[in-house]
């Protein structure tokens, strides 16, 4: 007996010349199709527990998982992992700049990071790499605190026991802070008692000889008296005019010391103007030393008879204190009429008669400050002063600050290639110290150059509020917020008169 043929069918049947993307399309139906059976098949369950779903509790209590899987007692450990600082300032990108540490003077608050801005000089030099020299240039728009900070910075550092010399105050704003702080202000000006000898020899140092210490002082003098000379005359020395001021300034050592008192000006001058004296003096019989001296004997007698008369051919008033906190030089009387010949040649006899306190080793760290340092910089014999104190910064122990409005002022020194433009852009490379307050639009270009400032740098700059300037140091930037006291505040008003 033969069994019945059974018949067999494939749960789906698919043409043999169908596509693949019709037999996806077809196998995703029938598996819908089977899910929708399924759960029809299943019966309806009815939720009899009220409160939150089941499905929605948490696992565990609030107070987290109990025994050995709780990962309490410190027995987590988790394998450690290096990486670099590159890598990881990649990794977390928000950290904010760690600050120069908490010693030194305070400033403010770094805006990023929100926490107190220090700075030393004294302190960073020898422990913050790239850090080379002592030195800081203040930039920033009339209004926007640069002076307040370079006063804040000088009123400060005295109580880190650091004293404070400003060789040239022409708008007399610093006698109010050295009056606050016990030290000294020298006024000099038409009418006022005020004198300074700028051939004043400074006291000889420990461990030097006599016979050094006099070629030193020799050469200070021959120094001042060439910068005067060049000022007045607005060009260069001859070399018998350098001949004629070496004569004269010897003969007048040898005078001043057979009578017991200090050279002058107004002897150097006299000399000069007498060509019998200085021709028997250098032992030159033709004449031609007394002939070539003329124009240096007008340009020297300014000093004596013309609009300073009185206030550098005498001997000096006041006597140097070592032990002053601050010493500042008001000159506010001179240079008013818009010729700054007069302020020049005053402020560089005055920084000859201050560098007799620079020059002592045994002085202690000082803040030498040059405010309004743009009328300094169009003036070739001050620009040569100030590098070689730029340069002997770290010699002689002292922090030299330089305020200006605008870093293009250091470009009006001189043109492109010139000497002058050539120092003025030496003073600011030898700042590893930079603050930058807000600059003009049409600045900002000449800023990013000087400074190599970054895009966003920039950007930060033409943004900066009162009181808020861009910090560089070493190669490390902040964005720092000034903070001043109520005294400081009242104490540093340039606004005044501006007020009702």
């Amino acid at each position: 007996m033969s069994s019945s043929p059974r018949a067999s069918a494939s749960p789906l049947f698919t043409p043999r010349r169908t596509d693949r993307r019709a037999v996806r399309a077809t196998r995703d139906r029938l598996a819908a199709a089977r899910a929708r059976a399924r759960d029809a098949a299943r019966p309806a369950r009815r939720r009899t527990e009220r409160g939150p779903d089941t499905d929605l509790r948490p696992t565990h209590p609030a107070s987290g998982r109990s025994g050995p899987a709780s990962a309490r007692g410190g027995r987590l450990a988790l394998p450690e992992h290096r990486m670099t600082t590159a890598v990881a300032a990649g990794a977390y990108p928000f950290l904010a700049e760690g600050g120069l540490g908490a010693h030194g003077i305070y400033i403010g608050q770094d805006v990023h990071a929100e926490a107190a801005f220090t700075f030393d000089p004294f302190q960073l030099y020898g422990r913050l790499e790239g850090f080379t020299n002592p030195n800081a240039v203040v930039a920033g728009v009339i209004g926007m605190g640069k002076s307040a900070l370079a006063k804040s910075l000088a009123l400060r550092a005295v109580a880190f026991g650091y004293k404070i010399y400003v060789p040239c105050d022409p708008k007399a704003e610093w006698s109010v802070v050295a009056e606050a702080l016990g030290g000294q202000t020298i006024a000099l000006g038409p009418g006022l008692p005020g004198r300074l000898n700028p051939l004043d020899a400074p006291a000889k140092p420990a461990g030097i000889t006599a016979g050094d210490w006099a070629t030193e002082v020799r050469k200070r003098r021959l120094m001042l008296l060439g910068s005067l000379a060049r000022t007045v005359l607005g060009r260069d020395l001859t070399p018998m005019e350098h001949t004629a001021l070496d004569v004269a300034l010897d003969e007048v050592v040898i005078l001043a010391t057979e009578s017991g008192t200090t050279p002058l000006l107004g002897d150097v001058a006299a000399l000069l103007a007498s060509p019998d004296r200085l021709d028997a003096a250098s032992g030159e019989p033709t004449g031609r030393l007394g002939r070539a001296a003329e124009d240096l004997a007008h340009a020297l007698r300014r000093l004596v008879h013309g609009d300073l008369a009185g206030l550098f051919d005498a001997p000096s008033t006041v006597a140097f204190d070592p032990q002053a906190p601050m010493l500042t030089i008001d000159l506010s009387r001179l240079g008013s009429t818009g010729d700054d010949t007069g302020l020049v040649l005053a402020m560089t006899c005055a920084s000859a008669w201050m560098e007799s306190a620079l020059a002592d080793p045994a002085g202690g760290r000082r803040w030498v400050v040059y405010d309004e340092a743009w009328r300094v910089m169009r003036h070739l014999a001050l620009l040569e002063r100030m590098q070689s104190q730029w340069k002997l910064s770290r010699g002689m122990g002292i922090a030299n600050v330089m305020v200006i409005h605008r870093l293009s002022d250091l470009l009006s020194a001189g043109d492109a290639g010139s000497r002058g433009r050539a120092l003025a852009e030496g003073l600011l490379s030898d700042c590893s110290t930079r603050v930058i307050y807000r600059q003009e639009a049409d600045q900002l270009a000449a800023a990013g150059a000087l400074l190599g400032l970054t895009g966003v740098e920039t950007q930060a700059v033409a943004a900066l509020t009162k009181g808020r300037g861009l910090w560089k140091i070493a190669g490390r930037s902040f964005i720092t917020q000034h903070l001043l006291h109520p005294v400081e505040r009242d104490l540093f008003d340039t606004d005044a008169r501006m007020h009702s």
